[in-house]
């Protein structure tokens, strides 16, 4: 595994980097070349990099941080919805998933989920990531890296969409959640445009108020799963601290200062809050953030009590999202052969290692 102690390469600024170069007294116009390299042709190894010297290759490999994750393995399901699991420096595991769904026009969209955390201290009671608690953030270079093995030849990226929603709270680990999405939107580097970028919370409403006021540029999903305080507490502890009277006006001032429609996560569990008095809470509060509503079929975890609701069940909630005129889609169940859950392979994976060293 890395030497954490090198700096991630790709925290370096074009002129960083060009800086770099001639105190170590190789040429400044190395730059370019390293980084279409790295950013264009997608080759992260310094010794792939055939248009350079081996003495600039060989400074990149002991100067910089390349890759600071190990993927460990992946499982596939039937749809080719894929989870991988990646192992972290000091042996913890972190996942990320590979979406595929129709959009528009018969076209399959490729979304990549990535890690901001391993383990979760907001204690998400439907949540396999939780049930370790909370161990420690990644770093901006480790978030990075979940993308990296997904690079195809050509220089494209296996996916077209960014979605951080995968294990961890991303506000709780926002300075480097925010130099991570800098990485995959800068036009000099792997430019995905904002719009190709959700970061999803479970709602910490003073950090939705600090990236309202910094113009913050993605766009954003509400772990909802809960339409009024007394069933979203049973669900989210994190509804403690931000009520939905403090959560709400947070979002609204985020979605007028961002312009973009936000997302409201809704994880149905049966018997829970998929009940039809519930849809019409939810309707009224997707309307008033005028918010898109992404109904997600919960997926079982072992270990917890919680179970999907039956497609009537979901059919007759969103009935009522629909008469209500609120934009909505119902996912399709996915991954529940893959321990598709957030954290439930790195869960069982980190379980066999403890039983097994």
């Amino acid at each position: 595994m890395p030497d954490i102690k090198r700096p991630s390469f790709f925290l370096l600024s074009f002129e960083e980097l060009q800086a770099e170069l001639l105190k170590c007294g190789f040429e400044k116009y190395r730059a370019r070349q390293i980084f279409d390299c790295v950013y264009r042709m997608k080759i992260f190894d310094p010794q792939g990099m055939a248009t350079i010297p081996k003495k600039l290759r060989d400074f990149l490999s002991g100067a910089f941080l390349f890759s600071e994750t190990e993927t460990l393995g992946r499982n596939i399901d039937g749809d080719m919805t894929g989870k991988f699991l990646h192992r972290l420096h000091d042996g913890n595991l972190v996942e990320c998933v590979l979406l595929e769904a129709p959009a528009e026009g018969g076209e399959i969209r490729k979304t990549l989920c990535v890690s901001t955390q391993v383990g979760c201290a907001c204690g998400c009671r439907f949540c396999a990531s939780t049930m370790r608690g909370f161990v420690r953030n990644l770093s901006a270079g480790e978030i990075i890296s979940q993308a990296l093995p997904f690079a195809e030849k050509g220089g494209k990226f296996a996916f077209e969409n960014i979605v951080v929603m995968g294990m961890g709270e991303p506000l709780m680990n926002m300075d480097n959640l925010l130099r991570a999405l800098s990485v995959f939107n800068d036009s000099d580097k792997f430019g995905f445009g904002a719009r190709r970028i959700t970061v999803s919370t479970c709602g910490i409403a003073d950090r939705l108020l600090e990236l309202a006021k910094s113009k913050f540029p993605y766009r954003l999903a509400i772990s909802l799963h809960g339409a009024t305080d007394e069933i979203r507490s049973k669900i989210m502890p994190i509804n403690g601290k931000y009520p939905l009277s403090v959560l709400l006006p947070a979002a609204d001032a985020f979605a007028k200062s961002n312009g973009r429609m936000i997302t409201l996560e809704y994880i149905m569990i049966d018997g829970v809050n998929d009940s039809r008095s519930q849809a019409g809470e939810l309707a009224k509060i997707a309307k008033s953030l005028h918010a898109h509503v992404n109904l997600i079929p919960y997926n079982k975890v072992e270990g917890l009590e919680w179970r999907r609701p039956t497609a009537a069940r979901r059919a007759a909630f969103a009935e009522i999202l629909e008469k209500s005129k609120v934009s909505y889609t119902m996912r399709r169940e996915k991954g529940s052969d893959i321990n598709a859950a957030c954290g439930q392979l790195a869960l069982k994976t980190s379980d066999n290692i403890q039983k097994n060293p």
